[in-house]
């Protein structure tokens, strides 16, 4: 009888050890990178956050907001003159050489 307690004692010692080391450190180990890539990603936010607040301070600046709507609405002060550049037309429609569309073509062309 005392053959088998002792084995079985420690069985259940190394049973006990098993399940209070290894699962807990498991999940120590997991939850340790999960707080690592929070981290990296606040960090990323962080960045992403200055980067947009630089830009909110400079778009308000008189000279910022002149140029925005110059740029984007065409806006001009008094005595201005605005020009836009246009892009080149696009080539014109082939039609077929037969009649009637040959006198299309020939006014398509002019």
């Amino acid at each position: 009888m005392r053959r088998l307690v002792v084995p079985l004692l420690a069985t259940a010692l190394l049973i006990g050890v098993i399940v209070v080391g290894v699962f807990p450190t498991r999940s120590y180990l997991s939850q340790r990178a999960a707080i690592a890539s929070a981290s990296r990603q606040v960090d990323d936010l962080r960045a992403t956050n200055d980067t947009m607040q630089a830009e909110a301070d400079r778009l308000q600046t008189d000279a910022e907001i002149e140029a925005q709507a110059r740029e984007k609405y065409g806006y001009v002060k008094t005595g201005e003159e605005a020009y836009r550049i246009l892009p080149a037309p696009e080539e014109a429609p082939k039609v077929p050489d037969v009649w009637p569309f040959n006198q299309l073509q020939q006014r398509l062309d002019r």
